[in-house]
């Protein structure tokens, strides 16, 4: 069993077949002898479903209400350190935003650290505060 959070942009790809990663995660995601458990959270969730169509948006929102992915929920306390996580990750280069806050979040919380994320740039900069980096996926 192979278990990974998953980012908006691979969501996104799964159910936009014209988004240039949709073969790539479909790939993933769908190899019977690879199982997996993945896990998001409800910002990267709503980023998802703001940035794809409403047939698609439904689509996905079924796969997850059929427990394709758990959704990890946070407590308003968490925000604190997610907070203090941005603005160390916001520079001239990139800011980290509240997406990918929850993702550092749900890793730091669970000791997960495999990703699927389109995310590369940001994600590879990552560091987390038991200084392990994320596995991309």
């Amino acid at each position: 069993m192979i278990v990974a959070l998953m980012d908006a942009g691979p969501m996104i790809a799964l159910f936009d077949q014209s988004d240039r990663h949709h073969g790539r995660f479909r790939d993933l995601v769908t190899q019977p002898q690879l199982p997996w458990r993945l896990h998001t959270t409800w910002p990267c969730v709503t980023e998802a479903t703001h940035l794809l169509g409403d047939r698609q948006r439904m689509a996905l929102l079924r796969w997850i209400g059929a427990g394709a992915v758990q959704v990890y929920p946070f407590d308003t306390e968490d925000l604190l350190d997610m907070v203090e996580w941005m603005q160390a990750y916001t520079d001239d280069r990139s800011d980290m935003d509240m997406a990918d806050a929850s993702l550092y979040w749900a890793a730091h919380e669970t000791g997960v650290r495999r990703i699927l994320t389109t995310d590369v740039r940001d994600f590879s900069r990552y560091c987390l505060p038991s200084g392990q980096r994320f596995e991309l996926l």
